[in-house]
């Protein structure tokens, strides 16, 4: 993942972007994506979707990863790290005895 950001404050440098990089406007940014990316949902089923939309799909995730990766940069989070402590902090909440197979809620297990 250090070479993707790696890559990305390349890019973002060269264009002298990091000015409008603070974590309130990244985070905008993340969700305004990722709305980009819901939208090639929108009155379709998810079959034709996928099979009508892959493309922007696949363009529309880049630029939600693109954002999360620069966010958690600048706000020094190391996303791995974050993503492994949230898996065990979800399988205390969700034990597989109780919600195997299940879409409720921890709290209505």
């Amino acid at each position: 993942m250090n070479h993707l950001i790696q890559k990305l404050i390349e890019f973002r440098d060269q264009r002298n972007w990091k000015q409008f990089h603070n974590p309130k406007d990244l985070a905008i940014s993340l969700v305004l994506e990722a709305s980009e990316l819901l939208e090639n949902f929108q009155w379709k089923s998810s079959e034709q979707a996928v099979r009508e939309k892959s493309k922007s799909i696949e363009e529309e995730m880049a630029d939600v990863f693109t954002y999360l990766l620069l966010l958690s940069n600048e706000m020094g989070i190391d996303l791995e790290k974050a993503v492994i402590d949230k898996i065990a902090k979800n399988a205390t909440k969700y034990p597989e005895s109780k919600s195997f197979g299940s879409n409720k809620k921890y709290t209505d297990l």
